[in-house]
Formats: structure tokens, C-alpha cells, sequence
């Protein structure tokens, strides 16, 4: 049966250490090797994108295979073709398929009827990618060698509770760290998200707590994460959002509350002066742009690891 990766939870702990081990060690030793050659990685855009785009595009060259933009509004898509056809038609020509789209439901029916792997770059609901991502930085800063000492560790996310939010406590009920969800009245974590990690949490011993207040939500945190507060597709409630998250900011007078050694995490773009100052972003606890780096060296594991799995 074909794999796909939709979700985070599509992997087990086991799964995502060594996605970071193969990364970490594709980092150490960056050069063009030929796992994927002859293979061709078809890259769909139904949104903008920079990370995504230029770091899928990078591995599957570097990786000795061909990356393919597909630019959603050039498809046949566009016009009518439907998802199942689509999906066996680009079946018959790629190792797989990478999409980053608007709809998560859109992306589940391609994977239902595609016979080669789907990989979501992004959906309304999750961006799996963005955290395997954020847990190399985190394993790689912190010298995490063993599984186990994940246990140790406390994310404290702060914002909207959004697609990466949704990410996060997957992430931390397969892992078994503590996440710390901070988001104002009204925009918390979807109920279906929160369900499927209190589920998972049952087996890996993690914890997800929901705090209000952002200074009590930081004091442990090994790590402060935060996005944008108003993600893709919802631009026009960005005035009205940025008076209601105010106080979610992670300025320097919040960090001030964490520990010393915390270090501070953004998915980007940013929007500088809103959710994250530049005092911060650009500070000394600062590892925003060593998470940028890593989605590379993590979409070259990612892309090993479902593209060389048996026909």
C-alpha cells in the first residue's frame, strides 16, 4: 500500500527520530548524491510559497533527481479535470507528489486515488513539513541524542491556533514532550486535532496544556514558537486579529519570563513588529533562520524515505 505523508501523525516516533538522524546527517555532508536518480518529483502550488517551493526543489536536484513545478493554475484542474483523474494520470508519470494546497480534504482524495506517494507542503489544517522541520532544530540545538530525552523537552506555542499549531500537538502526542498552546478565546486548536492528539497522547506519555496567559505559558519553555497572526486565506481579518493577539507578542519583555536558554522558533514569513519584534527575531535566542535552513536538509529525508519505499 502506497504511503503518504498528510499529516504528522501519518509517522510514529520512530519514524520522525530517524527522519532527523538521515537529515542531520545529509547537513553534515551536503553534496548531489544519486538516491532519486531517475525520479521525478511533481511540486503542485495552490498557494505562494518560498520555504516550501525552493526547499522541496533544491533537495530533489540535490538528491539526483528532477523537481517538477506544477503550477496549479496551469493544470487541467483548473478547467474541470477531476482530483481522481488527476491523481492516476500523474501517477503514470512521477515518483511522487508534493502539494501545498488550500483544501486538506482536496489533498486526502489525490492521495486515495494516486498509486505513488502525496506529500502535503501545506493544507488549512496541517503543515507537516514545517514541524519534521522544527524538531531537526530543536534535536540539533539542544544535542538530543536518544529518543527518550525528547521527554525533557517543553514547546510553548504562542498565537493562533492554526495549521502549524495543529502540527505541533501531533508532534508532541507521538514524541511525548510537553506542548504549551497559548491562543486568545476563539481561535484555539480545531476540536478534531485536539481529539486525535488526546488520543495519541494515551500511548507516548506527552502532555498538551492550554494556558491563557503568555507569561506563565513561557516560564518553562525550551522553545517559544510563534506564526503569523493571520495565516493565508484569512488576510482580511488581519486588522481585527492584530488588536486581539497584541498581547500574544514575543517581544523582549515576554521573553524576559522564559528561561535563559530558551530558544525562539518562527515558521516565517514574519510580520515583523506584529507577532515577533525584530529585537527578538534577530536576537541572540533567535534559531528562526537555522529552521528555515533545515527544512531543506529534512524534505531530502522526507523525500528518501517515501520515494524509495517498495512499489
Amino acid at each position: 500500500m502506497t504511503k503518504h505523508l498528510l499529516s504528522i501523525a501519518d509517522l510514529n516516533k520512530g519514524e520522525i527520530y530517524q527522519l532527523a538522524e538521515m537529515a542531520m546527517a545529509f547537513k553534515k555532508n551536503r553534496q548531489q548524491t544519486d538516491h532519486l536518480r531517475g525520479k521525478t518529483l511533481g511540486m503542485v502550488f495552490q498557494k505562494p510559497s518560498t520555504r516550501t517551493a525552493v526547499s522541496f526543489a533544491v533537495a530533489m536536484y540535490e538528491l539526483g533527481g528532477l523537481p517538477l513545478m506544477l503550477n496549479a493554475q496551469d493544470l487541467q484542474i483548473k478547467r474541470g479535470e477531476s482530483l481522481p483523474d488527476t491523481a492516476r494520470t500523474l501517477s503514470r508519470y512521477l515518483a511522487g507528489i508534493m502539494i501545498r494546497a488550500n483544501k486538506h480534504e482536496e489533498v486526502a482524495e489525490l492521495a486515495r486515488h494516486a498509486t505513488i506517494p502525496i506529500i502535503s507542503g501545506l493544507t488549512e489544517l496541517e503543515h507537516p513539513c514545517q514541524v519534521l522541520g522544527d524538531l531537526l532544530t530543536m534535536m540539533e540545538i539542544f544535542k538530543v541524542r536518544r529518543q527518550e530525552d525528547l521527554n525533557n523537552f517543553q514547546v510553548t506555542y504562542i498565537g493562533d491556533g492554526n495549521n502549524v499549531a495543529h502540527s505541533w500537538m501531533l508532534a508532541a502526542a507521538l514524541m511525548g514532550f510537553v506542548l504549551v498552546v497559548c491562543s486568545p478565546e476563539g481561535y484555539l486548536p480545531e476540536k478534531q486535532i485536539k481529539q486525535k492528539a488526546d488520543a495519541l497522547l494515551a500511548l507516548s506519555g506527552g502532555r498538551i496544556v492550554y494556558e491563557k496567559d503568555p507569561e506563565t505559558a513561557v516560564r518553562d519553555a525550551s522553545v517559544v514558537y510563534t506564526d503569523v497572526w493571520a495565516s493565508m486565506g484569512k488576510d482580511e481579518e488581519r486588522d481585527q486579529r492584530k488588536k486581539i493577539f497584541t498581547p500574544y507578542q514575543i517581544n523582549k519583555k515576554l521573553m524576559s519570563h522564559a528561561p535563559k536558554n530558551a530558544v525562539v522558533m518562527h515558521c516565517l514569513p514574519a510580520h515583523r513588529g506584529e507577532e515577533i519584534t525584530d529585537e527578538v527575531i534577530d536576537g541572540p535566542q533567535s534559531v528562526v533562520f537555522d529552521q528555515a535552513e533545515n527544512r531543506l536538509h529534512i524534505q531530502k529525508a522526507v523525500l528518501v524515505h517515501f520515494l524509495q519505499q517498495p512499489k
